[in-house]
């Protein structure tokens, strides 16, 4: 998928067996500083244009009577703000249900299985234990990740009080991170500055000192212990209030969960709950790791003074992943298959993102620009066959030349 190296005379931001062919030449798209950058929160444009069309393109420094380079960067806004306007009519026309309620039920039904995950495993036997930890497992990444994801921007409710309560719920005591660094590094960071060299192009997730089948299989199984130790580096970033509610919310949840392990499942030793702990919130590690990676990834990177404008940067740098029961309940369609909306819109729920991705898909191939799609099988395969390009080497910065 890595754009480099590309034909530059062949056509740009297609798909060829789930990669996505050539190097896209965007002509006029460079912005001059970090100044004119989208953060995560900005889904509405204030640009409404209508009536856009595409006009001829400009070569980076081309020079001509009335400001074409300008007009080209209008004409990119116009597009933002012309899907912008589809999409909110979607919204608005949309009821509370479908806004928030059914996000918000999948999370309440997590809650309401923790006590049958919890005595199934009481059970001496295996099916009912391995049920057990198949429940714990998967309703607690629903909470981390998919809880922690929606309540990072804000999108299970529309008062900013309780999406801060959300937020600390969630990322705090359940996930065990710090609120505040997750949402400057998610929203304002990656959101902000999405596959922008130095910024969001997801380099926190290389460790390029492992192999490929270390990092791909077994590293993932060391994220439920890599994850409060990173959180608590990064606490010597917040103010000491926040850092003490930050380790007052972790040391909360997991006691909470040590606990009851040791007096509802009843595990007889305190290392046979540990163990417990580690396994069932290591279920779903993998995919977890392999999500996060496939989607941005060995998409087209830029420099932070020569990246396209938010439409661009967005189809250019998402792909979407095909539907999957199991995934779309713990992790959210947001982080699966409307991972292109989600970033395009990022403070619509899981399933308004579900609910505009035709609407999105369609414009965004209307308009002759990139709709990246791929299977997890197939991006698995490329990510084994291409581990040292795209896991270990530096990335190669996307040419900016022309605009398709």
């Amino acid at each position: 998928m890595p754009l480099e190296d590309g034909d530059p005379a062949g056509p740009r931001g297609r798909q060829v067996n789930g990669e996505v062919s050539a190097t896209p030449r965007l002509r006029g798209t460079g912005d001059p500083s970090l100044r004119g950058t989208t953060a995560a929160g900005g889904s509405r444009t204030e640009v409404m244009a209508e009536g856009w069309e595409p006009g001829p393109a400009l070569a980076d420094g081309d020079v001509t009577p009335g400001g074409a380079p300008q007009r080209a960067g209008q004409q990119e806004e116009a597009l933002m703000a012309e899907l912008s306007e589809l999409v909110q009519k979607v919204v608005k026309s949309s009821s509370w249900w479908e806004r928030h309620g059914v996000d918000i039920s999948i999370l309440a039904c997590s809650f309401l299985l923790l006590p049958a995950g919890f005595l199934c495993l009481r059970s001496a036997q295996a099916i009912p234990f391995l049920a057990g930890v198949v429940t714990l497992g998967v309703v607690h990444h629903t909470l981390t990740v998919k809880g922690s994801h929606l309540a990072s921007h804000n999108a299970l409710t529309e008062s900013k009080s309780w999406g801060k309560v959300w937020a600390i719920f969630f990322i705090e005591l359940c996930s065990a991170f710090t609120v505040e660094q997750a949402t400057y590094n998610h929203v304002k960071i990656h959101h902000g500055y999405t596959n922008v060299i130095g910024l969001g192009d997801s380099s926190t997730w290389k460790l390029p000192f492992l192999n490929r089948y270390v990092y791909m299989f077994l590293a993932p199984l060391a994220v439920p212990i890599l994850t409060p130790l990173v959180a608590l580096d990064l606490l010597r970033n917040v103010e000491w209030k926040a850092a003490l509610r930050t380790l007052c919310c972790m040391f909360l949840g997991f006691y909470c969960h040590y606990w009851l392990l040791l007096h509802v499942s009843g595990f007889q030793s305190p290392w046979s709950a540990l163990l417990c702990m580690l396994l069932t919130r290591s279920l779903l590690a993998h995919p977890y790791i392999h999500v996060n990676i496939f989607q941005h990834i060995g998409l087209p990177m830029f420099a932070a003074d020569r990246k396209p404008k938010r439409i661009h940067l967005m189809s250019l740098g998402v792909l979407n992943l095909p539907r999957n029961a199991l995934l779309d309940w713990s992790f959210g369609h947001s982080l699966i298959s409307c991972h292109v909306e989600h970033h395009l819109f990022p403070s619509l729920s899981d399933n308004m993102c579900l609910k505009i991705k035709p609407i999105v898909s369609q414009y965004l191939k209307q308009k002759k620009l990139p709709y990246n799609e791929d299977t997890y099988s197939s991006r698995l395969r490329l990510f084994l066959q291409r581990y040292e390009e795209l896991m270990v080497h530096a990335p190669p910065i996307t040419e900016l030349v022309g605009i398709q």
